[in-house]
């Protein structure tokens, strides 16, 4: 009895061995399916909506830090421009009023997790330029040689990106500083081109161009200097991409020809997805940290922009951009800027 007692239970074995090994084999296909639904199942959700204190204050937030701290501007009832920082925790800063704006115009633009801001400034002859500001130390800004600067980002390791006009034409080339070295470029045949920003990682930096034909593209910079270009969602009238993270996840928006402005994603080199907020006809995604979270504006039926958080859940499903063209650094033509609002989404640059 003993002996096939053993005799059964080592057939079992092997049986048992292989129903284990049938049902991982089923297993496997089921989980790259899972897998499958899983990155495909993505979305973009509302957090919180905000706007800086006051009435009638117009809120434009532009960038955002891996601490939640986001930097950008408010525009009040009399149309003066001021920069601001809502905190992680969702209280406000002061008003940021560079020292030698003398028209009311002041741009909170880029902000890394130590606070250090980057924006922008007018002065009395309307030239365009910048500052860095650290706890409340403005450090004033300009590409040397210059006659406007336009700073627009500044990351972790100190990097930061803008435009600059060397001659005082109206003209921009896109810059960064990389360790104190500045580069510069023009996506070819462009009238004026921006970056807006450089991630962590260095890896990429986005922005966008002006066409010959006055038209708003989006473009980026890979780390080996190729700009690649147009970037473009089906429908589109005018694009900017405006901010992205260590995942190479890009933000921005475009304008289509019904006259409404949609926010995007967008993951190099050619898939998009567009996201509304909802009951608007007009959506901007400005800033995008690591985590997903990002801070962008909407625009009511009464023409209040508002801020923003939405958070970035699993990976959006995306559609195919256009095709887009590859170049190295070229200088831009010399011709005055479009600086119609329709060209510049009533900003100058975009914001």
């Amino acid at each position: 009895m003993g002996n096939s007692i053993k005799e059964a239970i080592n057939i079992m074995k092997p049986k048992q061995l292989f129903n284990s090994i049938l049902a991982v084999l089923f297993l496997f296909p089921l989980m790259g399916t899972f897998a499958q639904q899983a990155a495909n199942s993505g979305s973009i959700e509302v957090i919180t909506t905000f706007d800086y204190p006051g009435t009638g204050n117009l809120t434009l937030p532009q960038k955002i830090n891996e601490r939640g701290d986001v930097v950008g501007e408010f525009i009040d009832s009399n149309g003066v421009t001021r920069g601001f920082v809502r905190f992680s925790d969702g209280s406000f800063s002061d008003p940021i009023v560079d020292p030698n704006d003398t028209v009311g115009f002041t741009e909170g633009r880029g902000i890394n997790n130590s606070r250090t801001i980057a924006g922008d400034y007018v002065i009395s002859d309307g030239t365009l330029h910048s500052f860095f500001l650290s706890g409340s130390t403005f450090t004033e800004y300009d590409v040397p040689g210059t006659v406007q600067t336009n700073l627009l980002s500044i990351n972790e390791p100190g990097d930061f990106t803008g435009g600059f006009d060397p001659d005082g034409s109206g003209v921009f080339q896109a810059f960064v500083s990389r360790g104190g070295t500045i580069t510069s470029w023009s996506v070819p045949d462009a009238l004026s081109t921006f970056a807006y920003e450089i991630n962590n990682n260095k890896k990429l930096v986005v922005g966008y161009f002006i066409d010959a034909a006055g038209i708003l593209h989006g473009y980026y910079r890979d780390a080996h200097g190729a700009l690649h270009f147009p970037i473009d969602p089906s429908g589109s009238t005018a694009t900017v991409l405006f901010g992205l993270n260590n995942r190479d996840w890009v933000v921005g928006r475009y304008a289509d020809s019904l006259g409404a402005t949609h926010g995007l994603f967008f993951v190099p080199p050619d898939r998009f997805f567009t996201f509304d907020y909802p009951g608007s006809t007009f959506t901007s995604l400005n800033g995008i940290s690591s985590q997903g979270i990002i801070c962008g504006r909407y625009v009511d039926a009464s023409g209040i922009a508002h801020g923003f958080l939405a958070r970035v859940r699993g990976t959006p499903p995306t559609t195919p951009a256009g095709p887009e063209m590859k170049a190295f650094t070229s200088p831009s033509r010399v011709t005055p800027l479009n600086t119609s609002p329709s060209a510049w989404g009533s900003a100058t640059p975009a914001r």
